[in-house]
């Protein structure tokens, strides 16, 4: 009896506010930051425009429309919903808009995200960020809202990690090691990790689940900022996670997808989002990312393609025309 093929797993590693931009020393911390890592996956390139297209034995990196059609800087709770849905919502609404969703955006979150047709398909899904209790105490109490990502989650009836996840090694926090949050929040006892640990262990766990994601949004905070030292020195932590992500990484059965919702951190030039496309960084075996990026030109693609990649059918096939038109006009 022949055995039952495998489902693939897919970990999107979501890195807030990050773009492709140009090749510039002045402006671009991609360009002067020590990244070895990265810079093997791109044939000793940094993460630029210049960098897209690419397909070797390594990974694949496409660039991706992020404005859609829309006039102005693309937004994070427009762009994430759309990474999240499948849905041109700046197109629908006519706007781009963040940083957190207002109703309209929310309605689409609502109404159908890709953590709850993962789940529908009875396959496992997972957010694997920690949150501290203060957290949640502010949501209960009115004072903060859920950004897209969080919104989404709890949308689809799965639960938000908490400090205990942290501790049992089940989650990981922020800025991947742990010392934000002695740092930052005062919890001392947090567990340190190195960030090459810290890494291996994003690649532990996402091997549980079917569809896991984690959300770096440091990256976006640091190019808004502005501070060339905080942006470079973010940059090479980052970078020392994806070392021990790929040598903890099964790439024969699994997809790192790694993209974002707008540009920001590639330009230190300016305070704002850019217009620039996203990067679609994809690690794992050829085949795979070949599988995984044929049509992928936006946003709108990625949760079609972690839909198709996981072998869920929902309808998405009938919908392409009306991305396709949505992007265009």
């Amino acid at each position: 009896m022949m055995e039952k093929e495998q489902t693939p797993r897919i970990l999107f590693l979501f890195l807030d506010g990050v773009g492709l931009g140009d090749s510039n020393p002045a402006v671009n911390p991609f360009v002067t930051a020590e990244m070895p890592n990265l810079r093997c996956l791109l044939n000793d390139q940094p993460l630029t425009r210049a960098a897209a297209p690419k397909e070797d034995h390594l990974a694949s990196l496409l660039a991706l429309d992020a404005c859609l059609g829309i006039s102005g800087a693309p937004q994070s709770a427009t762009g994430q919903a759309v990474l999240l849905t499948g849905v041109n919502i700046p197109h629908k609404l006519g706007y781009h808009y963040g940083p957190k969703p207002n109703p309209d955006v929310a309605s689409y979150l609502k109404n159908g995200n890709v953590f709850k047709k993962v789940q529908d398909a009875r396959l496992q899904a997972r957010f694997l960020n920690a949150y501290p209790a203060r957290y949640f105490e502010h949501i209960q109490s009115g004072r903060r809202i859920y950004s897209a990502i969080p919104m989404a989650v709890t949308s689809a009836g799965l639960p938000l990690l908490t400090q205990d996840d942290l501790f049992q090694g089940e989650a990981l926090s922020a800025d991947f090691s742990g010392q934000g949050w002695r740092d930052q929040l005062g919890i001392m006892d947090t567990p340190l990790l190195t960030l090459f640990e810290a890494g291996k262990r994003l690649a532990n766990l996402a091997s549980r689940y079917h569809f896991s994601l984690f959300e770096f949004w440091l990256s976006d905070y640091a190019g808004h900022r502005r501070d060339w030292q905080e942006a470079t020195s973010l940059l090479q932590s980052f970078d020392q996670v994806l070392g021990g992500l790929l040598d903890a990484w099964d790439q024969e059965t699994g997809l790192v997808l790694i993209t974002s919702d707008h540009g920001n951190l590639e330009d230190l030039s300016v305070r704002g989002h850019t217009l620039n496309p996203v990067p679609a960084l994809l690690i794992g075996d050829r085949k795979l990312r070949s599988r995984f990026s044929a049509g992928l030109t936006d946003l709108t693609r990625v949760t079609p393609a972690i839909l198709d990649f996981l072998g869920i059918q929902d309808g998405q096939q009938s919908n392409q025309a009306e991305r396709r038109t949505d992007v265009r006009n």
